[in-house]
Parts: structure tokens; C-alpha cells; sequence
């Protein structure tokens, strides 16, 4: 080996420790990081409408603009939080002290099926014992629920660390962002062209998935809290954050939450408000996922709607809240990247 190939191989290995050194060292704060990145793309025109403006002031403008997501994230998020947390400590209370009893369906339903119990009882299912059993399951849910829930409010701190942190990027990223996004062209060793498609897929899939799954889990989330508020059902503010992230299933996500709702309300004879549940929920918020979902998610990624339901599953899975974006941009990078190889493999041959 040549002493100018030795130095080459030298400086490439050197090179790939220090950057993987680099990502450990920056590990713990990758989510303030990606959410920079992420907001940055989907407020890159109120960062252009600004600069234009004030003619041009980029630093100004990246200000305004940072203070902007500042007032309209952080503070709605704060305060969803704190009733979410109370709500839910709350809930596990009444679960507890046996004022909301879930097993009550159950008996309902065997008052209204007795051949259906004597039936079970032939077969050796003990169906006497299942109220109970559910009554218990609910406990421990709500145990859960209600510490995940405390856990979040103890994190807070933690919480507005990385906040800051990523706010103070993200300034950097809205003032700095289309230089920066040239020098990683030019340093990246992939080939121009094929960078510029990945990172407007990177783009293009962050703002298909905030639109989509945050939007219509928003819009979902406040229509069913709105409803379930309207009607005097306590913990409105909870259900309606769980179906926030429960719209994340298509066709069946918010109903996962209403539905059960709906049922109680028939047995324990609240007729008018269990169709009122069943009406709104089908009609009104059922729609806005059949209606809104393919608009704003399918056509931007051009993803199957199960890989974009698998991928957001995963990333929740492995990386938390934050993957409900990381998953799908990770399978749309996964789908890109085999593209690209399919479209010059078969060029070459």
C-alpha cells in the first residue's frame, strides 16, 4: 500500500470514529435534535414569509419565528398535560373506590343472555366470575394509567431541558437551514442528486405525517373531549388526549375510545346520551379520518396505508412519542432508498 493510500485509509477510519464518537456523544439528545429538524421544515415558510417582511433580516425573523412555536406548542402542551395528569389520578380513584365499575357491562349483558351463561357453564367457563375479573383488569389499568401519567408530571423538568435545547437549535435551523442543507450535500458522499430526493423525501414525509396523524388525532381528540365534556362525562380532557393517540389506527382509532363510552351509557340507562355517543361518533368524528387521512397522509408519502400504520407502530415502540413520525420517515427512506437502487440496477443491466 502506498503511503498516499495508507494516509487515505488512515483519515477514512479516523473520520468514522469520530463521527460515530460524535452521534454517541449527542445520543441522548436526538429527539431535541429531530424535532428541530422537523419543525424547521414545516415552519420554512413562515421563517420565508417573515424574511420577506422584514426584508431580508434572517436573524429576526428566525426570532419571531421561534417565539411563534414557542406560544403555540409549548404552552397548549403544558396545560393539556397538567389535566391530563389529574384527570387521570382521578379516574383510577373512582375506578378504585368501585364509583365506576366496567364489570357492570358484563352482568348487563348476562341479564339480558342467561342462555348464553348456562351455556358456559356446560362448556366449564365460570362467566359468574368475568365481572369481577374485568372490574380487577380495569384497576390495574387505571393504576397504570394514572402512574404513566404522574411519571410524565414528575419528568417536567426533563421535559423543558430538552424543549429549550431544542428550541435554541431550532432558531439555528430556520436562520441557517439552506446553508446547512448544502454543505451536508456537499460533504455527504452519495452523489448530489440522490441526497437532494432523500432529504425532500425526509421533508416531504415530516410534513405528511404532522399534517395527517398529529392533525386528524388533534381534530379527532377535541371533537371526542368536546362530546364526551358536552355531556358531563367526567375526564373529558383524558379520553380525549386518548384518542388523540389512538387515531394513529385507521378507521377504528377514536372509536376504540367512544364506542366502549357509548355501550355504558346504554346500561346504565342513559339512552339519549349513548346515541348522542354513537351519532357523533360515527358521523362526525368517523369522517374526519375517512375524509381527511388519504388528503393529507397517502397522497404526500404514496405509502400503503398498512406500512404507514405498521412504521408508526414501531417507531412508538422503540423511540416513544417521537415515533410516531420517526417510523413512518424511517419506512418512506426504506421504500426511497430500494428505489433508487431498483431504478439503477435496472439501468445497468
Amino acid at each position: 500500500m502506498t503511503p498516499a493510500a495508507l494516509q487515505k485509509t488512515f483519515f477514512l477510519a479516523l473520520l468514522v470514529v469520530i463521527s460515530a464518537a460524535f452521534i454517541f456523544l449527542l445520543a441522548e439528545y436526538f429527539q431535541p435534535i429531530f424535532w428541530a429538524a422537523v419543525l424547521g421544515i414545516l415552519f420554512r415558510p413562515v421563517q420565508h414569509f417573515l424574511e420577506h417582511r422584514l426584508r431580508g433580516r434572517k436573524t429576526v425573523a428566525a426570532v419571531l419565528a421561534t417565539i411563534l412555536i414557542f406560544i403555540t406548542v409549548l404552552v397548549p402542551t403544558l396545560l393539556i398535560a397538567s389535566a391530563v395528569v389529574s384527570e387521570a389520578a382521578s379516574f383510577y380513584a373512582r375506578i378504585q373506590s368501585g364509583e365506576v365499575d366496567p364489570g357492570i357491562v358484563l352482568r348487563w349483558a348476562q341479564g339480558w343472555t342467561p342462555w348464553l351463561t348456562e351455556w358456559a357453564d356446560k362448556v366449564g367457563l365460570d362467566v359468574e366470575s368475568w365481572p369481577e375479573r374485568i372490574s380487577a383488569a380495569a384497576v390495574t389499568a387505571s393504576q397504570f394509567v394514572a402512574s404513566r401519567a404522574l411519571t410524565a408530571g414528575q419528568n417536567v423538568a426533563t421535559f423543558l431541558i430538552k424543549f429549550l435545547i431544542m428550541l435554541y437549535l431550532l432558531f439555528f435551523v430556520l436562520r441557517d437551514g439552506d446553508e446547512l442543507l448544502e454543505k451536508i450535500i456537499v460533504a455527504l458522499p452519495l452523489g448530489d442528486e440522490r441526497e437532494r430526493e432523500l432529504f425532500a423525501k425526509f421533508a416531504e414525509v415530516s410534513r405528511a405525517t404532522i399534517k395527517g396523524t398529529l392533525v386528524i388525532g388533534v381534530i379527532q381528540g377535541t371533537l371526542g373531549g368536546l362530546m364526551f365534556w358536552a355531556l358531563g362525562i367526567q375526564g373529558a380532557v383524558l379520553w380525549g388526549v386518548v384518542m388523540v393517540f389512538l387515531s394513529i389506527l385507521p378507521l377504528v382509532g377514536a372509536s376504540l375510545v367512544w364506542i366502549p363510552a357509548a355501550i355504558f351509557m346504554f346500561v346504565t340507562g342513559e339512552y339519549l346520551d349513548g346515541v348522542i355517543i354513537v351519532l357523533f361518533g360515527s358521523v362526525v368524528i368517523g369522517l374526519m379520518d375517512n375524509l381527511l387521512r388519504p388528503v393529507l397522509i397517502g397522497r404526500d408519502t404514496k405509502m400503503p396505508d398498512y406500512i404507514i400504520l405498521l412504521s408508526t407502530l414501531g417507531g412508538l415502540s422503540v423511540f416513544g412519542i417521537s415515533g410516531f413520525v420517526i417510523g413512518p420517515l424511517i419506512a418512506a427512506m426504506f421504500l426511497a432508498v430500494w428505489s433508487m437502487f431498483e431504478q439503477e440496477h435496472v439501468i445497468a443491466d
